[in-house]
């Protein structure tokens, strides 16, 4: 019965924490909009999740969650200093295109959600194949490098994560 009624669990957990976080109040209003959207948008969504996702560990989830906020702190600073104190001759936007190795249509979603999080970065499409995404970069004056860092950093913990 509770499996009917939350086909996702994990998601449900996710929405009650992100409407706390979103309205900043800890009321009984709260709680029941939480626990509604909670339910709601996991049925209503249940169709088109055939399959729930297979997280290997959620531990490895969580240190991922961290390892992305911590990352988005750092290029925020960095998109910062680039755009304030870098004369703009000096800018080197780049696309780069980064072949991938994940299966699961949940990480690869991640992978992408993951670089359009990062400031300065942006996941503008996916080949029609699905292996490689077209990344945009603010400032990348070696494209390789880019590639390299989102397949060693995030890649790799997505795959522990996920298959």
């Amino acid at each position: 019965m509770l499996r009917r009624l939350y086909p996702h669990p994990y998601l449900s957990l996710f929405l009650v924490l992100t409407w706390f976080l979103l309205v900043n109040q800890w009321k009984i209003g709260s709680l029941v909009m939480a626990i509604f959207l909670a339910t709601a948008i996991p049925l209503i969504t249940a169709p088109y999740w055939p399959t729930s996702p297979k997280l290997n560990s959620l531990r490895a989830l969580l240190s991922y969650v961290l390892l992305v906020l911590w990352d988005v702190i750092l290029a925020n600073i960095t998109v910062a200093k680039i755009v304030l104190f870098m004369p703009q001759d000096k800018i080197r936007t780049n696309w780069v295109r980064v072949p991938i190795d994940l299966k699961s249509p949940e990480a690869i979603a991640m992978l992408a959600g993951t670089i359009t999080m990062t400031p300065g970065t942006v996941t503008a499409d996916m080949s029609a194949c699905g292996r490689v995404l077209l990344i945009h970069s603010l400032h990348a004056p070696d494209p390789d490098a880019i590639r390299d860092d989102i397949k060693s950093r995030y890649e790799t913990r997505l795959k522990r994560i996920f298959e």
